[in-house]
């Protein structure tokens, strides 16, 4: 149903950690894409969605971070682990400079683990399908949008097709508006013919192997808005000191504030999710917690909140 991609980052980590339970008892998906040397956060978040009895996608050719140039750590890291409930697949990226050659040549580096392909610019979706219809095995096809549209989807259609959407708009902390849509995909992604639907959290795609300095802090929070189709929109509040990398804490406070007076106002349609009430402690306490650690709260949020608006639909 819902597949969010990690990039596996420290706090992309924890969250899938910490939200295991949930992302199970929902049949949510996470899909990872390792970036980082050391797998041994990666480890600890399979591990724990395997207690959790859920599913996850690892994928064992990241387009980027330190496995781009070899990934055979983490093929190693599957193979260490056979996957004998069909539960944690092997995701490859297909990008534009593949060959179906060069995607047999990945998908055999994991015999004992399930495929999923990621679409994202490959240029021959006509010879992958037929091969998928003559018998290659493949658990589902997973398109980025911005590389995959219509008719390029179209050719595996009798097939389970995921879309994601990239909802985040990534810019500068200092230039987000207060308020933007983010997503449909939660209401149409059957109208068009998707099995399921993911997105990029509230980090979006775009990637970077550092956030940089903090000129101004924001917080991006997502809702569902039911008096709007319940289209997802997201909040961005900004701290209002912007000129200087200093203080991060103090900007945090003044973003934090904002979003408070948000949430009391009663009509901001942001439901109370365990991460919201951490929101709330922090600003209780005056406490900063550190970037890393309310980017996290961010993705727990949005997580918490799409599980809340599927089971009501139910």
């Amino acid at each position: 149903m819902y597949h969010p991609y990690f990039r596996g980052k420290q706090f992309e980590l924890v969250t899938i950690r910490e939200t295991a339970k949930m992302l199970a008892e929902n049949n949510f998906t996470p899909i990872i894409e390792p970036v980082r040397e050391s797998l041994a956060g990666l480890k600890k978040s399979v591990d724990a969605i395997k207690k959790a009895n859920g599913k996850a996608v690892v994928v064992i050719n990241p387009f980027y971070g330190d496995h781009h140039e070899d990934a055979s750590v983490i093929t190693d890291f599957l193979k260490s682990s056979p996957d004998t409930s069909g539960t944690i697949f092997a995701g490859i990226m297909l990008h534009s400079d593949m060959k179906i050659d060069d995607i047999l040549k990945i998908k055999d580096q994991c015999p004992d683990h399930d495929t999923v392909f990621i679409h994202s610019g490959f240029t021959d979706p006509k010879k992958l399908s037929s091969m998928i219809d003559e018998g290659m095995s493949c658990v589902s096809n997973t398109f980025i949008e911005e590389h995959a549209k219509l008719l390029y989807r179209k050719h595996f259609n009798g097939h389970k097709r995921i879309l994601l959407r990239d909802g985040f708009k990534r810019q500068r902390n200092a230039d987000y508006p207060t308020l933007e849509e983010f997503s449909d995909l939660h209401v149409t992604y059957k109208e068009l013919g998707m099995d399921g639907f993911g997105d990029f959290l509230t980090v979006g795609n775009a990637y970077s192997e550092s956030g940089g300095p903090a000129y101004a802090v924001a917080l991006h929070i997502t809702f569902i808005d039911p008096s709007k189709d319940d289209v997802m929109y997201i909040y961005h509040f900004v701290s209002d000191t912007r000129d200087t990398p200093t203080d991060p804490a103090g900007k945090f406070s003044q973003a934090l504030g904002k979003l408070i007076k948000k949430l009391n106002s009663n009509s901001s349609h942001i439901i109370e999710t365990e991460a919201i009430k951490e929101f709330r402690l922090l600003h209780e306490n005056g406490h900063f917690p550190g970037l890393g650690y309310i980017k996290k709260l961010s993705m727990k949020h949005h997580i918490e909140t799409i599980s809340v608006y599927l089971k009501a639909s139910r």
